[in-house]
């Protein structure tokens, strides 16, 4: 047998092997990798396993093969390439009746949908993250939640931030901790709690990656590239791992999301909410804010920048992510 690696984009041949094995296995060929390794029984694959950043993915053994303890190299290769990329947490995706496999390579499962099992191991992990959430808890019972990137905070966002704390006690304000938008985390994030400074019942708290990351939710950075079926998956776990593990911790009774006539993934994200959401945790659409007839957004504020039609920006954001804008400029 031998261990090597699989240029899919490169090699077509190995490409279709990788994609009958996984198909074999009943899982999709989810082309959204970063490195892919195979073992070969002579010309023929028999098992492989992928990284996405920090997500193992697309682990499959050729049935014939599955007493030959191969599960366990193709993880420990992985982990190998993870621990030479700089990570000391990563995440893991596979088949809820496979986790137990996982398990015994010292996986932890976080949460469990009908196609997934997402699991972790090493850390800062889930119960650090928790721990996290429990120091910034306040003691009310009428509690909501809202998750927003904020790229960058708009007069939108704080609509709907706003008619949430009017309705609640307690509003705790998400912020997507996933690096990879116009504005970095740490300035989405203070834009955030400068827009929201004379709202005493709001909370700012963070999503590190368990709340539409890369980890939970790839699609949603890619959303001119998402398949349906595949960010249908991953908005249902995205949702469920919000629904029982995030919002209990908080008290959290309601979720509040924007109407989404823009995005299609967002949209499918909002749908994936309203399926997986119960009596325990309702979910509540709120019509986007308007500007001339024309929908407040992150998206159009940023195709403004571009156009520096600063006195349209205006129109749409409040002043402290103007003054940001207009300091990012002058850069």
């Amino acid at each position: 047998m031998e261990i090597k690696r699989l240029w899919l984009k490169r090699d077509p041949a190995a490409y279709e092997q990788w994609r009958r094995l996984l198909e074999a296995a009943d899982l999709t060929a989810d082309d959204q990798v970063d490195y892919t390794v195979g073992i070969y029984q002579q010309e023929r694959l028999i098992a492989t396993g992928s990284v996405y950043q920090n997500i193992l993915k697309c682990i499959a053994i050729d049935t014939s093969y599955q007493n030959e303890n191969l599960l366990t190299k193709i993880v420990q290769q992985l982990r190998e390439r993870l621990v030479e990329a700089g990570f000391t947490h990563y995440f893991l995706y596979t088949k809820p009746s496979v986790r137990q496999l996982f398990q015994a390579l010292g996986f932890s499962e976080i949460i469990m949908t009908e196609e997934l099992a997402f699991m972790e191991q090493g850390g800062p992990d889930f119960t650090a993250y928790l721990h996290e959430l429990a120091a910034m808890k306040r003691a009310t019972t009428k509690n909501a939640g809202i998750v927003m990137n904020a790229n960058p905070f708009t007069n939108g966002h704080l609509y709907l931030i706003t008619e949430a704390a009017k309705q609640n006690e307690t509003v705790y304000v998400f912020v997507v901790s996933e690096n990879r938008s116009l504005f970095d985390t740490a300035t989405r994030v203070r834009l955030v709690k400068e827009g929201v400074r004379h709202l005493n019942n709001v909370v700012v708290l963070p999503t590190r990656e368990y709340i539409v990351s890369s980890a939970t939710f790839p699609s949603y950075f890619l959303k001119d590239q998402a398949k349906e079926a595949v960010a249908k998956v991953q908005a249902v776990l995205d949702a469920k791992l919000f629904k029982e593990r995030i919002a209990p911790a908080l008290g959290i009774t309601t979720r509040y999301v924007g109407e989404e006539p823009l995005s299609p993934v967002t949209n499918l994200y909002n749908q994936a909410m309203n399926s997986v959401f119960s009596a325990a945790l309702k979910l509540v659409i709120v019509p986007r804010k308007q500007q001339q007839h024309e929908v407040i957004s992150a998206s159009r504020v940023r195709a403004l920048m571009k156009e520096r039609d600063y006195e349209a920006i205006h129109a749409l954001v409040p002043e402290t992510t103007l003054n940001e804008i207009l300091k990012q400029i002058k850069k």
